[in-house]
């Protein structure tokens, strides 16, 4: 006999390692003797020793007894193992149910492509299966069919990496008839969260009404306004209107309409081209606005994940009484103003205060980097739960980095230029959440700090700001983070720094700012994504410099800055507590609850 020594622990290291357990101990007892406890043997390869020899005896066509035929194609294989694997196999091949694919040499399949069921079974025999972007649907659909649960899970959890507002809705679709829950559930959180993106794609037009009922109706939906929920209702019912037009009470009662301006209303009237739905559009804003609530609910409230809050976050007061020191005038504290009931609160402070910081939104959390405090120009950061009013601390950025621009795109963070001491800087560095690290990505076309920087649909745009040859720019360029291709793009109508800059419907807003003259603005121009094209709109009430600017619920507010002020025969400037908002639809302004107390160079960002 063999020594036993591959059996061992001390084994060598090439062997395969076979142990006796001391977790379980079975007692043998014999009649009249003393009971003796035995360790249970266990060889770890010995499962997948016989799976590997089973799958060899299935590709050598030996001890075979069954034929699995599909479009011509035949796939030998053992019923035995099949019915191990599979409850659909074993019922098909119980003798006692009397079906006559128990007793056939050969077995027919229908509706399941050859090359499917060949990885299906090939699963059987080795637990293994390529899953692909274009076998993913029809692998989950036949594992399902014939009871592979497990194939299955893997396919939802490939789905779920692939979510994008392109498939989501379809994914949605996809797992609700194959009555995949996890995957349902992880596809309608994506439709949700995403919407707004999600509202402007083609499979929004072919979705059944029942799901559209079902997603325009979740109090989980997280808009910028409710009017992206109207438009999206309005895009499903125009895309096939005479068959769907019928629909039209019953979907708009579920859009809570009295949220949305009834110049937008106005607007979507005027662009229907269909008389039918024309009319009842009509009978809808009647209602509305006569207060009668017969068709759509009057006494709404926004849904609960909808963007309702604006956060000024950091920032600096300099007032002309205030007799301030430079260590008193930088705040911690953090501000929101709610939408809806247009009112200020005061929410948690940071941990250290900063002016001229990066702000912004990532993973429904705020992200607060950088700025300065006092002379140091800072490179650490914070992270703020909404949900649990708290900040935590974030790796710190590879240079310290004030008056930089930040942005998300893509699930991460883009921190660029800004003052990095004493010169300005031109480097790019992308902060992954998941890691919590920053790395080095590339550079600007040139440094330069002050400006201002968006992301919009895959790409960044700077705007304006300073640099090393020219302290007002009027320019505006693209940055594709994926092939690192700069393009300039329409320059503005007035160069600029120290401006505010948001992004609503499709528009980029600059807004006010110091120009080349040396003056604080009043004006505010935004640029067209679509037309490539600078046009201006009404100014705001006062100028400012550095002011706070967030698009929110179809408007864009603006909140405190600098102004100029002559203090003891010199020019300061001093920070402003007005609050105002623009709304596109009539190029006006309006005033808004001034802030708690004068601000200047803070984030603002909408959560």
């Amino acid at each position: 006999m063999p020594p036993l020594n591959s059996f061992g622990v001390n084994g060598n290291p090439g062997d395969i390692i076979c142990s006796l357990t001391q977790s379980q101990m079975a007692i043998n007892e014999t009649a009249g003797g003393p009971s003796a406890k035995s360790p249970i043997y266990s060889c770890s390869h010995y499962a997948p020793k016989v799976l590997l020899n089973l799958n060899a005896l299935r590709q050598n066509s030996r001890f075979c007894d069954v034929e699995i035929v599909v479009g011509g194609t035949v796939i030998q294989a053992h019923r035995a193992v099949l019915s191990a694997a599979s409850a659909y196999f074993e019922a098909m091949f119980r003798p006692e149910l009397g079906l006559s694919e128990g007793k056939q040499k050969s077995v027919t399949l229908h509706s399941i492509r050859p090359d499917i069921l060949k990885l299906l079974i090939d699963f059987v025999y080795t637990g293994t299966v390529e899953i692909k972007q274009n076998n993913v649907q029809e692998l989950l659909a036949a594992a399902d069919m014939i009871q592979l649960p497990e194939v299955v899970d893997g396919c939802c959890e490939y789905l779920c990496r692939e979510l994008h507002s392109s498939n989501a809705l379809g994914i949605l679709r996809f797992a609700e008839a194959h009555n995949c829950r996890q995957l349902a559930d992880a596809a309608a959180t994506y439709v949700y969260t995403n919407f707004p993106k999600v509202a402007l794609e083609d499979e929004l037009l072919d979705i059944p009404y029942q799901m559209l009922m079902k997603v325009i109706s979740s109090e989980s939906l997280r808009v910028d306004s409710e009017y992206q929920v109207f438009k999206a209702a309005l895009r499903w019912i125009k895309h096939d209107v005479v068959p769907r037009r019928r629909y039209v009470f019953e979907i708009l009662s579920h859009v809570r309409l009295a949220l949305v301006p009834v110049g937008l209303i106005d607007q979507a009237i005027a662009e229907c081209r269909d008389v039918s739905l024309k009319i009842a559009l009509r009978s809808v804003r009647k209602d509305l606005t006569s207060k009668r609530g017969q068709l759509v609910p009057l006494r709404v409230c926004p849904r609960v994940c909808a963007k309702k809050s604006i956060y000024i976050i950091g920032g600096s007061r300099r007032e002309q009484s205030a007799g301030w020191t430079p260590a008193d005038c930088i705040f911690e504290s953090v501000i929101k103003y709610d939408i809806f009931r247009r009112e200020w609160i005061e929410s948690a402070p940071m941990q250290i205060g900063r002016i001229l910081p990066g702000v912004a939104t990532l993973g429904g959390k705020i992200f607060v980097i950088g700025g300065e405090r006092g002379s140091q120009i800072l490179a650490n950061g914070e992270v703020y739960d909404t949900q649990n009013n708290n900040w935590e601390p974030m790796a710190p950025m590879v240079v310290p980095r004030c008056e930089f621009g930040l942005c998300a795109l893509g699930g991460t963070l883009y921190a660029m230029g800004g003052w990095i001491g004493e010169d300005i800087g031109g480097s790019i560095e992308c902060y992954d959440p998941m890691k919590n690290q920053w790395r080095m990505v590339g550079d600007l076309p040139e440094p330069r700090f002050s400006m201002g920087v968006v992301s919009f649909e895959g790409l960044i745009y700077i705007v304006g700001g300073c640099t090393t040859s020219s302290r007002h720019l009027p320019d505006l360029i693209s940055y594709n983070p994926v092939t690192h291709e700069w393009n300039s793009l329409a320059r503005m109508q007035t160069a600029r720094c120290q401006m505010g800059v948001a992004i609503l419907d499709r528009f980029l807003y600059v807004v006010g700012g110091n120009s080349s003259q040396q003056e604080v603005l009043f004006t505010v121009e935004r640029y067209s994504f679509d037309e490539n094209k600078w046009s201006m709109v009404a100014p705001m009430s006062v100028s400012r410099a550095s002011p706070a600017v967030a698009a929110a619920d179809g408007l864009l507010y603006v909140a405190g800055g600098d102004q100029p002020c002559e203090i003891n025969f010199y020019r300061a400037q001093v920070t402003i507590s007005s609050f105002e908002c623009y709304d596109p639809m009539n190029d006006q302004w309006k005033v808004c609850p001034d802030l708690p107390t004068s601000r200047s160079e803070a984030g603002a960002v909408v959560v």
